[in-house]
This record gives structure tokens, sequence and C-alpha cells, in this order.
């Protein structure tokens, strides 16, 4: 039985650029090809400071859709304190009815408090401000006008025109933390293991998500189980190794990363590892790889078993 059979296959579009040339000629060239070997779906992830060049996932997920007729498009994820509700709210029904119906949003909480002072948000109260928002995002989203009002979210009496195309528009919590795997399954439609979660650690939250999705009598077609895959397909593991570490440098600051969170080597061993995360219960991957894409996008069809 393939990866596939089990679990739908979604990837990484390019949207980080190491060499610092935004290249759009390789993401409609990508895009077109990922919808003709048949993923599921195509990501894109927030980095808003640094340097690293890396395009915004909003108007980057705008261009996709554009692109596109059939694989979801989705986020995962954005930073939700980073964002004005209403201006993310009127952004994201847009992009829902510009794809079609097609998108999948990503929410976090965010890992590091402290950069919050840069978008002029206070870091206290973190949680109670992300669970606001998210009501405060699903009433601009069905209701005319919207009724929500919080202790620190208000959106009482705005309305915002069109709505989402889907009802309700899915939004998949990127969440490691035991709470903030509760707080998926509580408010969420969905959960996805960030691509820098620990490999070790990835299992037990897999788990956790499973036993709280069936404890509040949701299913996996409406409350998927996803999982970011950071990834390199090379039989010269040295090499790949090599490569995965200077990315992981680059983009997280952190070479030693690497080892502890990507997959990487030869196809065989690549593959057992997401044919066990699959028959453990993951419903959609996202694969991630960060170089050599369209050479990668080639391969990983097969190895999942899409053609």
């Amino acid at each position: 039985m393939s990866i596939a059979s089990r679990t739908r296959i979604g990837i990484s579009s390019p949207h980080i650029f190491p060499d610092g040339a935004v290249d759009m000629a390789l993401v409609r060239r990508y895009a077109a090809r990922a919808e003709e070997l048949g993923y599921a779906s195509l990501w894109t992830q927030e980095r808003v400071t640094g340097t690293p060049v890396v395009l915004d996932p909003i108007p980057f997920l705008s261009y996709l859709a554009g692109q596109t007729t059939k694989a979801r498009i989705g986020v995962s994820v954005l930073v939700l304190a980073r964002h004005n509700v209403v201006h993310l709210a009127k952004h994201l029904a847009s992009l829902d009815q510009m794809s079609g119906g097609r998108l999948i949003v990503g929410l976090g909480l965010g890992a590091n408090a402290a950069d919050l002072a840069t978008y002029g948000v206070p870091p206290e109260r973190r949680v109670l401000r992300f669970n606001e928002s998210i009501a405060a995002l699903r009433s601009l989203w069905t209701e005319s006008p919207a009724r929500f009002a919080g202790e620190l979210i208000s959106v009482k009496g705005a309305n915002i025109e069109p709505k989402p195309a889907q009802r309700p528009l899915p939004i998949w919590f990127g969440a490691n933390a035991e709470a903030a795997v509760e707080r998926a399954v509580r408010h969420g439609n969905g959960w996805t293991g960030a691509g820098s979660s620990l490999r070790e650690v990835f299992p037990q939250r897999l788990a956790l998500a499973k036993r709280l999705r069936q404890e509040a009598g949701k299913s996996k077609e409406n409350f998927p189980l996803s999982k970011r895959v950071y990834l390199a397909l090379d039989e010269n593991e040295s090499r790949a190794r090599e490569r995965l570490t200077d990315w992981f440098g680059y983009y997280y600051g952190n070479r030693e990363l690497m080892d502890k969170v990507a997959v990487y080597g030869a196809p065989a061993r690549v593959q057992e590892q997401l044919e066990a995360w699959s028959e453990a219960g993951v419903d959609e991957f996202i694969l991630n790889p960060v170089y050599d894409q369209e050479q990668h996008l080639e391969r990983l069809a097969k190895l999942t078993g899409l053609v």
C-alpha cells in the first residue's frame, strides 16, 4: 500500500530564496507540475523580519490561486497576534473567493512573545488574545455585522464582504505544546505538526491529537492531522546532511536543528519514516524540500505513490 493511498500529499511551494533572487518562473513551473502530478495541496509559511529572502504568504497565495485550479493552497502558519484581525479576515476571505474555496488557513500562537513588540502588541495574555482573535475572525466571516466583543479584541458592528467561499473557512492550528494541541482540537478545524518540531516528540503529539479528536467526536474529514516535513532525497547521505544544515543555518539561524527535525538520505530511508508517520495517523503531509525543489517534486511523487 502506497503512502498516498493512506495520506494526502501536500508540498511546499518555492517561496524562500537563499541565493537572494526571487524566481517566479520557478514558482509557475512548480505549481503547474505539482497539479499534474496530483499533489493535494501547495503550501507557504510566514517569515516577516530577518535576513532570509521570503515572500509574504498572503500575496504569494493569491498568486498561487491564479496559477492553479485543483490543489488546495495553504499557509502554515501565520502568527495571529502579528495581524489586525479585521484586515486579516478581509484578506483571507478575499483569497478564499479568488481561489474558488481552496484556502487552508494555518494559525499559531508564535514561539517568541518578545517578537510581538515589533508589531506593537503587548506580550501579556497571549493565549487570551489568540483565542479572542480566532472568535473575532469567525464572527467576521459568518455574521453581518460581526457580534464579537472580548476583553482584548472587539469587532462588534464591523462587516466585511465578501464572506469566504467555504463555510467554514478551515483553520488548522500549528501547535506543539500539549496545551496548544488541546486548544487546537477545541477551537480549530485541523492540526499541523511544525517542521521544526523534534522527530522523537512528534509521535507523542500526534497520539495526543488523535485521542483528543476522538474524545471531541471529530473525524479526520472535519479535523485532519498534518505534518510539515523538511526532507532531502540523496543516496549520498553526507551531501544531503550538509545541504540541509546550510539551509537551517540560513533560515532558522540554527544549523544543529537540522539533525533533530529533518528526514534525509536514500529514498528508502525517507520512505520508511513517512510510512511510519502515515500509519500512525497523519492525514496530510506538507513535504518541504529546501533545495533542488523541482527534482524533489518529481521524486517525491514517485516515492509516495502519487504516480
